[in-house]
């Protein structure tokens, strides 16, 4: 285990430094001169220089990597000149949105898609094998944005059940937090259920043709005990991959969404970012989340090694 760990981050670590090289880059790209859009219609000369060497900007290209570099390797991401706050503040302050949204999402895939893709495999080429596939196509064609809307439309305006937007913190009210963030949840989850409904039925259907699984049924063991105990096991192993890949598409913000329910959480902020030219925040949310991706796949790998008892052979 400790090897197989060692090796993992052998890799990992020259992944997150090409990473950090590519977000610095590709910000360097954007057109415009950030100072001179920060300093306003007058475009004070004094104020531009100022902010120019506040930022770095009057330094050769690697010179400024270096200093962003050395404040990320000590957790300053920099600051927000449009909110004149920490980046990390704005992560911390924005994060637990985005997570409870994530968690919540991810949760109703898979209450949906497993169980799903388990009924598709068991009764292939059946009613519910057909029944199944249909719901997972919708669920993939389905924008988030309409489905949004249409969710907005039947629940909040029609039965008024559900607020049609907007945050309230589970520390504040958990009933009217929960209500807020059921849709924009379903609707982040129905994508992700339709994938993981998909996976799982392939899964489940080249696991039940091997060996071991023909021998249990042959010993003469209870259906639900052959796909449940034996089948499902082994099938879980790529589902697990993908679950915590889509939890870490989900961290990095889910846009549209957040948008169209108005949820203050990582979507809204870089998009606020990106509209302000506030570069800091910027590169500080699109180094984070990459970082929680990777650092998500790598949980991935090893729940996959203790999982799967051959890799550990």
């Amino acid at each position: 285990m400790s090897t197989y760990l060692a090796r993992r981050l052998a890799t990992i670590l020259p992944t997150l430094l090409f990473v950090t090289i590519l977000i610095f880059s590709l910000q360097q790209l954007l057109p415009g001169d950030p100072a001179k859009v920060l300093a306003g219609e007058e475009q004070d000369p004094a104020v531009i220089a100022y902010l120019q060497k506040k930022m770095h900007l009057d330094q050769p290209l690697p010179v400024r990597y270096v200093y962003w570099l050395g404040g990320v390797l000590t957790g300053d991401l920099g600051e927000s000149l449009r909110m004149q706050k920490p980046v990390t503040a704005l992560i911390a302050e924005k994060l637990p949105v985005t997570i409870e949204l994530a968690l919540i999402a991810i949760v109703i895939a898979l209450a949906i898609g497993i169980p799903a893709g388990i009924v598709s495999a068991v009764y292939k080429n059946r009613w519910p094998d057909y029944l199944a596939n249909a719901v997972a196509l919708w669920g993939l064609s389905t924008p988030n944005f309409w489905l949004g809307i249409m969710l907005i439309l039947f629940f909040s305006v029609q039965l008024g059940w559900l607020p049609a937007s907007g945050y309230v913190s589970p520390f504040e009210d958990l009933r009217a937090n929960l209500a807020a963030m059921i849709m924009p949840a379903f609707v982040l989850g129905n994508a992700i259920a339709a994938v993981l409904m998909r996976h799982t039925r392939s899964a489940m259907l080249q696991v039940m043709s091997s060996d071991y699984v023909r021998t249990a049924r042959a010993k003469g063991l209870n259906e639900r005990v052959v796909v449940l105990k034996h089948a499902l096991r082994n099938a879980l192993t790529p589902v697990v991959t993908l679950g915590a890949l889509e939890l870490g598409t989900l961290l990095s913000g889910a846009v549209l969404t957040e948008q169209v329910f108005t949820i203050p959480g990582f979507g809204k902020l870089i998009v606020d970012a990106v509209f302000n030219r506030d570069y800091a925040v910027v590169q500080g949310v699109v180094l984070f989340t990459a970082t929680a991706y990777i650092a998500l796949n790598l949980l991935a790998d090893l729940a996959y090694f203790l999982i799967n008892p051959r890799l550990r052979g």
